[in-house]
């Protein structure tokens, strides 16, 4: 081959001479003088292109129908904001292009297919499969194809932060012979074609979220970090066939590589899938895949084009009393929305504080809401609706370039009530500085962290939930509020959530299911095994508990401008919280109660729980001061890493749109 330089300046020896000494002078024009089929060049198909036209490979074949999406950025070479939208195929080429303007590049725009499947193979000496997990029927026809034309063919897929990787030689054991998925049902191809791609399963320790993985959905977590190294070590082994150095491992010998656990394993399958051991473990994945199924998420709505619904969507995540979302959303204009904040029962004398919870969740609702906005280069102001109560507020939402993205975004989906444990090491100077500061100078914060005052705060949680479990008026609200059934509530609080364990859990759905079995239950066994675990051992697995006031004023002599105002703070010391790796429980039962008892609220049925409340009152007056100055307090801790567990979610957006007759 000719040595001349490309017009561009290109000369190919120049250009891959830093591979020399790893090949030789002879290998790397062999390579040059190869060609690759590659089918889909998405994900590990496109770092597959990019690595072999690094290593000088001259030619190629690649193939695929798709468009780069936003779901790409995390881990397909190809997938950038300028690229969104385009054709896959033309994408890579351009990219192989300028690593080599010499290549022999032939495109495949319609993906490959039954009948283009020949065309696509002439002429090659490898196939490198990239093709998407769940595209097995193709895959298997191309694998049998390249077994009749004796290509070598070699597929490694991304499996976690690693990858699987497996060779098919001419006159060696086939695909199918090794996987054994013909005549069997779509998601037992999937199971098989995973088990043989992964027989030692070194991911699965690290699988942080099961629920992410849904075969029959065709979803399932990804990494950069494999697609990287399944390229590497395909090219790795693309060298030796292409130039006829060294053995190549090939079915029905497997290698997974794991980087994040540091381990290989080299497996041998003699019967693939068909072999005892391998059918045992089939069997027991089978039913681990049937419940991880049952748990699976659903997947991600699609993101809207509209930026004042994609706002409204991360801002649905503000935290509300109970999970109620007081608010609904009307689209009055192109940058205005209303909410409409669900307004207090005045005529419920056990309304707390004429519905200021309700004010201050809305106040964090406006500061979610100018988060949010910045995410979009939204600039975002609010006022109340001019003539109307303080339960209508309007929120205008505008581009402006010169908004920066908040620090705090990312912490809005991710910000949930941890009533687990939480560190018990004190909080930092830095941390209560920086929680402080986010409060703003109209907010007062006292820190209460020695373990005394923990378990004093701890005992005034369970006397206050002796007095709701008791009360007859909170048994509907438990009712409702309180989910049995789903680990992720949308209007409600799941049960797996309030650290019971099961046995209380289960006893307390056997009592909810009316009063008087609650009743009973109350006056035989006590509340005091629920507030044990709700509330005490809490208390004691925390850094601190912290009280928040307003600087000046009683809360009570707050007016609903300043109450919104004091939501939106409360709202960014969350969110710093968050940010920061710190969880945070409130505690606003105990404050709740507390005010009864300050209020001599009387309660039917159980006229003791009136000298209760007040005498959590008087012991909380000691403690802490007057609950009626208390705005919100909780405890706060150091967040344990842990698997994602049971929690409360959000309504979809459309829920909490306001229909033109809802209004």
């Amino acid at each position: 081959m000719s040595n001349a330089s490309h017009p561009g300046g290109f000369d190919y020896l120049t250009a891959f001479s830093r591979n020399l000494g790893w090949t030789t002078e002879w290998e790397q024009q062999a390579l040059r003088a190869r060609t690759v089929a590659i089918a889909g060049v998405g994900g590990v198909g496109g770092s597959h292109l990019l690595t072999l036209a690094r290593m000088g490979v001259g030619g190629f074949h690649i193939a695929d129908f798709d468009r780069f999406d936003l779901v790409n950025m995390n881990r397909q070479a190809g997938a950038r904001i300028d690229t969104l939208g385009q054709p896959k195929v033309e994408v890579l080429a351009a990219m192989a292009r300028q690593i080599n303007p010499t290549l022999r590049l032939t495109t495949f725009a319609e993906g490959v297919t039954e009948d283009n499947l020949d065309r696509f193979l002439t002429g090659c000496d490898l196939f490198v499969d990239g093709l998407d997990f769940f595209v097995l029927r193709l895959r298997a026809a191309v694998f049998a194809r390249c077994a009749q034309l004796g290509i070598p063919a070699l597929t490694a897929a991304p499996i976690g932060m690693g990858t699987g990787f497996l060779a098919f030689l001419p006159g060696k054991m086939t695909f199918e012979q090794y996987f054994r998925i013909q005549g069997h049902d779509e998601p037992e191809q999937y199971l098989r074609f995973l088990m043989g791609m992964a027989p030692a399963g070194l991911h699965r320790t690290y699988l942080v979220d099961p629920t992410r993985v849904d075969l029959a959905g065709h979803r399932g977590p990804s990494t950069a970090a494999a697609c990287e190294l399944c390229a590497g070590i395909v090219a790795t082994q693309a060298l030796k066939l292409l130039v006829g150095r060294g053995d190549v491992p090939h079915a029905p010998e497997h290698l997974h590589f794991d980087a994040y656990r540091g381990l290989l394993a080299r497996t041998r399958l003699p019967w693939g899938n068909a072999g005892p051991l391998q059918r045992t473990k089939l069997a027991i994945a089978r039913r681990i895949y049937r419940r991880m199924a049952a748990r699976a998420v659903a997947p991600m709505p699609a993101a809207s084009s509209d930026p004042i619904r994609s706002i409204l969507d991360l801002a649905r995540w503000t935290p509300s009393g109970d999970n109620e979302q007081p608010w609904r959303f009307e689209l009055a204009g192109a940058d205005t929305v209303r909410i409409h904040l669900s307004p207090p029962d005045p005529a419920n004398p056990y309304e707390y504080r004429s519905g200021e919870p309700i004010l201050l969740a809305g106040g964090m609702l406006l500061e979610s809401l100018r988060i949010a906005a910045s995410t979009l280069d939204h600039a975002m102001e609010w006022s109340a609706e001019p003539g109307g109560p303080p339960w209508r507020l309007r929120v205008r939402l505008w581009p402006d370039p010169d908004v920066a993205l908040s620090s705090l975004a990312a912490a809005l989906p991710l910000r949930s009530v941890a009533r687990g444990r939480l560190g018990t090491e004190a909080l930092t100077p830095l941390q209560t500085a920086r929680l402080t500061e986010a409060l703003g100078p109209d907010l007062a914060i006292t820190w209460h962290q020695s373990r005394a005052e923990r378990w004093r705060l701890g005992r005034l949680g369970m006397l206050a939930t002796d007095i709701r479990l008791r009360a007859r008026e909170t048994f509907a609200v438990h009712r409702r509020i309180v989910d049995f059934l789903h680990p992720r509530s949308p209007t409600g609080i799941p049960v797996g959530s309030l650290g019971l364990d099961r046995a209380t859990a289960l006893l307390m759905r056997w009592a909810m299911r009316d009063w008087q079995r609650m009743h009973r239950l109350n006056r035989i066994a006590g509340t005091w095994g629920a507030a044990l675990q709700m509330d005490l051992r809490p208390a004691l697995a925390s850094a601190a508990f912290f009280v928040i006031r307003p600087s000046q004023l009683p809360s009570r002599d707050v007016d609903a401008h300043r109450l919104l105002g004091f939501g939106e703070r409360l709202q960014r010391f969350w969110l710093t919280a968050t940010a920061m790796g710190l969880g945070v429980q409130p505690a606003l039962a105990t404050v709740i109660f507390a005010d009864h008892g300050v209020r001599g609220t009387r309660f039917t049925d159980e006229p003791k729980l009136a000298l209760r409340a007040g005498e959590l009152a008087a012991r909380f007056d000691q403690a802490l001061g007057d609950a009626t100055h208390v705005l919100f307090m909780g405890r706060i801790g150091a967040m344990a890493p842990r698997l994602p567990g049971p929690r409360s979610v959000r309504r979809l957006l459309e829920e909490l749109i306001l229909k033109p007759g809802d209004r």
